[in-house]
């Protein structure tokens, strides 16, 4: 018996299962462009800061 051939056809794996309700670019984030790249790292030093000072 071949059991290679049994059972459902394997999908395709390049796309998401799903879609996120607040994806950037969507209708609940119409403006939602991602930070910059410098941004997010001024944000997370900025934590980081105020986290080693307390």
């Amino acid at each position: 018996m071949d059991y290679k051939a049994a059972g459902a056809p394997k999908l395709g794996k390049k796309a998401p299962k799903h879609q996120e309700h607040n994806a950037h670019g969507s209708s609940k984030k119409p403006f939602g462009q991602r930070p910059s790249k410098e941004e997010l790292l001024a944000r997370m030093k900025a934590a980081a800061e105020a986290k080693k000072a307390e």
